[in-house]
């Protein structure tokens, strides 16, 4: 009997415990229902950059000029390298003569001879004029091997083979072998000539900057048909979106650094109300913003706007591409960024609902503008203060305007606020 009581009793436990524990439950759940809630009707007011953009595919084109030389099937050794500046009549890269390699393995065995006498004459070597030569060849190797640009390389190595035959001349003039180094050094300096003689330098036709990516549509799409351009025409140009232009071993090319030109279409509501001269941003792979000017806008047959955008920086980069992908913002304002559910209209003035120390009071603020255009998106917008001059206009005394309490960084707003119940 004893037993039966004690097994009733525990079980009795266990039910109260589960109804506890059941209730505790429920009861943390509607905490965080309303935490959460409470929370997701509150708006902390910080500045913030409002964008309102899309994501586009453009056409790069360039004021361009494709240099090429006669003898661009020898091969070519770059004297400007890609992206260096050039001015008019400067070289920019030259074609390796027909028997280069031969003349500069020979002139290569020259070297070798003439540093081998040079070592002979040890007492010569000692002499005030061929040591400060030697301290000059030291510095411009040490420099030499600082380089990572090929050009400077270039100068650098021609310097030092200078040098070097400076310093031969001298032991030359001054050794029992004089003659001997002389018919070296002169031998080296046929070769050289030969060599050089050989070779065709082509130089830049105009000032800019030097590219070797060229994709053969150089001469079609340029900034003298801008205006023929449509978007059929760029489509069937069959390009990919991204692609890197190869580097040509044939030929080079000088491009305007000062602008280039972006070619894209639109069918969004800022196209279509898009002016000439409007100012704009866009946005390429390093996710830098750079300003830009529409220069150019036509209506295609399928309602799509073509706009053609002017850029004056990051043209360095671009040269690497024909067709990309980009970001063409159309508006980009910092302010009081705030969500769209929290602005309210009442007798045509804007409100946002604040919340402090528990207590709810409405604040007048005005959205802000650029063209006469609200600065917003489909989720935010950019709200401001009034201006004493603009509450006179609205008809308030002096005393509601030194009264006026508009809005502050950090204040907290109302999500979907019914107003009405607020005086």
């Amino acid at each position: 009997m004893e037993e039966k009581i004690y097994s009733k009793k525990k079980l009795n436990n266990k039910k109260v415990a589960l109804v506890s524990l059941t209730l505790l439950i429920i009861y943390v759940l509607y905490a965080v229902f309303l935490l959460t809630n409470e929370q997701a009707k509150v708006f902390t007011i910080e500045k913030s950059k409002l964008y309102l953009e899309e994501t586009n595919i453009g056409y790069v084109i360039r004021n361009e000029k494709v240099v090429k030389g006669e003898n661009y099937k020898n091969g070519m050794e770059q004297i400007k390298t890609e992206g260096e500046k050039v001015s008019v009549n400067e070289s920019v890269f030259r074609y390796y003569s027909q028997n280069e390699n031969e003349l500069k393995q020979k002139i290569a065995e020259l070297d070798v001879q003439v540093q081998k006498a040079m070592q002979e004459n040890e007492n010569i070597n000692r002499l005030l004029d061929v040591k400060n030569i030697e301290n000059q060849i030291d510095q411009k190797v040490f420099e030499l091997n600082k380089q990572t640009d090929n050009s400077k390389i270039g100068e650098y190595k021609k310097e030092i083979n200078e040098l070097v035959y400076k310093k031969a001349k001298i032991v030359g003039d001054n050794s029992k072998q004089g003659s001997y180094l002389k018919d070296l050094i002169n031998e080296r300096a046929k070769l050289e000539a030969s060599l050089n003689s050989g070779a065709e330098y082509v130089k830049s036709p105009i000032s800019g900057i030097v590219s070797y990516r060229v994709d053969g549509l150089e001469d079609t799409l340029t900034t003298n048909n801008l205006d023929s351009l449509t978007e059929e025409y760029l489509n069937n140009l069959n390009l990919k979106t991204g692609k890197i232009v190869a580097t040509s071993d044939e030929c080079g090319k000088i491009i305007d650094n000062f602008s280039c030109y972006i070619v894209t279409t639109s069918s969004t509501e800022q196209a279509q109300t898009a002016k000439i001269g409007d100012k704009v941003k866009v946005r390429i792979s390093t996710n830098s913003e750079i300003d830009a000017k529409i220069t150019n806008i036509k209506q295609e047959d399928n309602g799509k706007y073509l706009l053609i955008l002017e850029i004056n920086k990051g043209i360095t980069e671009l040269s690497n591409y024909r067709k990309i992908s980009f970001d063409l913002i159309w508006l980009s304002y910092s302010g009081f960024k705030v969500p769209n559910q929290a602005i309210v209209e009442k007798d045509g003035l804007t409100y946002v609902v604040r919340k402090r120390a528990g207590y709810e009071t409405k604040a007048l603020v005005k959205i802000s503008q650029i063209n006469e255009k609200d600065v917003k998106n489909e989720k935010y917008t950019i709200i401001r203060n009034y201006k004493s001059d603009e509450l006179q206009e609205l008809g308030w005394t002096t005393k509601e305007i030194n009264s006026y309490k508009g809005i502050s960084l950090y204040d907290e707003i109302i999500i979907n606020p019914d107003i009405s119940k607020i005086e």
